[in-house]
């Protein structure tokens, strides 16, 4: 299974991948979304307590399973796509809120690879934004930022810090980084 085409983008809460993410789809490029937010979003609305503040544990176990299913569906497209994170950050999630990675967990990370270059976002202090969402601090979002280091790092992949820049700088070098991939971008 060739997964040289898949491009993860990662790093802390608020730091400017959301916006990085939809300014290259907005050039054309194919995109992933990020399961956090849609999770967070779709369980208050139902009601749910699989959320960050309330059972952490089932917040993870659901991100996995959009991870899973966001990989499945990337494989399938012709050139590049760019994920806003992946598997490796549900592993980096678990260990910073102190829950057990369960091997199964594990195995996924193993067997669903990616690019082996990864983006990170470093936390940005100056961007960084509380909402309804995003209720960490700005402490705990630098935080999840070295536990997504971690992780990758962990899971054998090579980070490739983001420049603290306007959002249109940041998107013309993960473009140009994946063209130096050698990777062709879809028509």
């Amino acid at each position: 299974m060739t997964t040289d085409h898949l491009f993860i983008v990662t790093g802390g809460p608020g730091s400017g991948k959301s916006s990085l993410i939809a300014a290259l789809a907005s050039a054309g490029h194919a995109t992933m979304p990020e399961a956090g937010r849609a999770i967070i979003q779709d369980q208050v609305a139902i009601g749910g307590d699989a959320l960050p503040w309330a059972d952490r544990a089932a917040f993870a176990d659901l991100m996995l399973g959009w991870e899973l299913r966001s990989h499945r569906e990337a494989r399938a497209i012709a050139g590049p796509v760019i994920l806003d994170r992946g598997i490796p950050d549900v592993i980096g999630y678990r260990t910073l809120c102190g829950l057990p990675v369960p091997d199964p967990l594990r195995r996924a990370a193993e067997l669903y690879r990616y690019n082996r270059r990864v983006f990170i976002a470093p936390h940005w202090p100056a961007i960084f934004a509380q909402d309804a969402e995003r209720k960490q601090s700005p402490e705990e979002a630098a935080a999840t930022a070295r536990a997504m280091e971690r992780a990758y790092a962990d899971c054998g992949y090579e980070l490739v810090a983001l420049p603290l820049a306007p959002v249109a700088e940041r998107a013309a070098f993960v473009a140009a980084t994946i063209a130096a991939a050698g990777i062709a971008r879809r028509t």
